[in-house]
C-alpha cells in the first residue's frame, strides 16, 4: 500500500485544461481528488465537507479568489492547519508574500514541472501537523 492511498486532495482551478491534468497526475499517484471549478463551489466545499488532507489552489479565480478562499480556510474550525499550496499564474513577489502571510504553505508558478508539483505535494503531506 503506498503512503498515498486514501489521500484526499482537494483542487481549486478554474482552467479546465489544468485542472484536468492535475487531477490525472494525482489519481495516477493514488491520491482521491476533489475538484471545485471557481471561488463559489471552493467555500461551498469548505462549508459543506470534511477537510482534505491538501488543498492545492489558484489564486485568480471567479467569484472568491484564492486570497478570500485561503482567508476563510484558516477560520473555519478543522482547515486551520491544512496544508495550502498555492499554484498560480501570479509570480509577482507582492502576490506570493501576500498568500504566504495568510496561511499558504507553499506556492508554485505556472507553468510548473508535474514532478515538482507532486514532491511539493508529498513534502506538505507528510509533514506533521
Amino acid at each position: 500500500m503506498n503512503e498515498q492511498d486514501n489521500l484526499h486532495i482537494l483542487v481549486i482551478e478554474d482552467e479546465e485544461d489544468i485542472a484536468f491534468l492535475i487531477r490525472f497526475m494525482l489519481e495516477r499517484q493514488q491520491y482521491s481528488v476533489d475538484h471545485a471549478a471557481d471561488g463559489r463551489q471552493a467555500m461551498d466545499y469548505l462549508a459543506q465537507s470534511a477537510p482534505p488532507d491538501l488543498v492545492l489552489m489558484d489564486i485568480m479565480l471567479p467569484y472568491h479568489d484564492g486570497i478570500e478562499i485561503i482567508q476563510r480556510l484558516r477560520s473555519t474550525p478543522g482547515w486551520e492547519y491544512l496544508p495550502v499550496l498555492m499554484l498560480t499564474a501570479k509570480a509577482r513577489e507582492a502576490d506570493i508574500v501576500k498568500a504566504l502571510e495568510l496561511g499558504a504553505d507553499d506556492y508554485v508558478t505556472k507553468p510548473f514541472q508535474p514532478e515538482e508539483l507532486l514532491a511539493r505535494i508529498k513534502r506538505l503531506i507528510r509533514r506533521p501537523r
